[in-house]
């Protein structure tokens, strides 16, 4: 049986097939190109909070030193509101080429998938993680004159007075869905409390109403908070990580001073930077290898510590292990919690 006819056909194929493939390679810029290239304008990073709340303050500190490492300004730019829903949309949707990037968090990577009855983009699968830039505790603040007025000097007190008034404290929060929102909710759960939640902006103009008076607590991350607290004009009551911090010592962890109800509370926060799904992987390590070496110099490291932020630069797959593990995590605590938002 003679089978060059066959044969033919099917190297003709396979012919036209790679020659089709190659014009197509030839026709737009190459992977490595694109690369080669970046950055050759200047960069976005997203922060998708008001300013003056942590993401704000660790995208600022972030991107004087990328502009220096890459010498094109990285820029940022607040685009607030949905619990972070709407700068990660931003960012979800831009093109992947490293121009656009996300100042992500808990609440956007971890918290909302499963808080938010629809969401715009996937948290999983329209991203390319980066690096985990750092992590923080909350900090449960309340106004210091409102709380000398009601009595209240540490967490035993609160809630003996959040239990003596139903729904009559007001609680802040960044936003719907945030780690501070679910760190309240929690609390709210465990304790047999209740306050009004009133969801904010951004962590800067829930502490301004903090401040001010309008609002009575908050489960504010702790960098945000720690300029406040050091002046006096807000009182921290605990921490909500499972350990104490560094940056406060002398303040307990939420399940130190509330007792046996709150045993085992464990609410913190963490903050990284993302890129479109699709951005060039060469473009994703150069970002990650200048953000790690920026994180590891005396003066950012210092400076986070100080504030109560634990610095990182983990690798890409190491963050995109760490998001998958938040989402089961967070999706525990937003069923525990019997959070939701529509």
């Amino acid at each position: 049986m003679n089978n060059k006819p066959l044969l033919s056909k099917r190297y003709g194929a396979l012919f036209a097939t790679t020659l089709a493939a190659f014009a197509t390679f030839m026709a737009s810029p190459s992977a490595w190109s694109q690369s080669a290239s970046w950055p050759a304008k200047p960069v976005r990073i997203i922060v998708p909070f008001a300013p003056g709340g942590t993401t704000d303050i660790l995208a600022r500190a972030m991107a004087p030193e990328l502009s220096k490492a890459f010498g094109q300004p990285f820029v940022v730019e607040n685009r607030a509101g949905a619990g972070g829903n709407i700068g990660a949309d931003v960012v979800a949707k831009s093109a992947p080429d490293g121009y656009t990037l996300l100042m992500g968090t808990v609440g956007t990577h971890g918290i909302n998938k499963s808080l938010y009855s629809k969401m715009s983009y996937d948290p999983q699968k329209d991203f390319a993680p980066i690096t985990l830039v750092a992590g923080v505790p909350n900090v449960m603040v309340v106004n210091t004159e409102k709380a000398k007025a009601a009595g209240i000097n540490n967490v035993a007190d609160f809630i003996r007075v959040a239990k003596a008034n139903p729904g009559k404290l007001n609680m802040a929060s960044s936003g719907n869905g945030t780690s501070i929102h679910l760190a309240g909710e929690l609390f709210k759960t465990m304790s047999g409390t209740y306050m009004t939640h009133f969801p904010y902006s951004g962590s800067g103009p829930a502490l301004l109403a903090l401040v001010g008076g309008d609002m009575d607590v908050m489960f504010d991350n702790l960098p945000s908070s720690m300029q406040l607290i050091k002046s006096g004009k807000l009182k921290a009551l605990a921490v909500t990580s499972s350990e104490r911090s560094a940056a406060v010592p002398d303040v307990p962890t939420v399940e130190q001073a509330g007792g046996p109800a709150l045993k085992g509370f464990d609410a913190s926060s963490w903050f990284g930077l993302l890129a479109p799904a699709g951005t060039p992987p060469d473009i994703v390590n150069r970002i990650q290898q200048e953000s790690a070496k920026a994180l590891n110099t005396p003066a950012i490291k210092e400076k986070l510590l100080a504030q109560g932020a634990i610095p990182s630069g983990n690798t890409p797959a190491q963050f995109t292990a760490f998001i998958n593990a938040e989402h089961k995590k967070w999706a525990q605590v937003v069923k525990a919690s019997g959070a939701k938002v529509d």
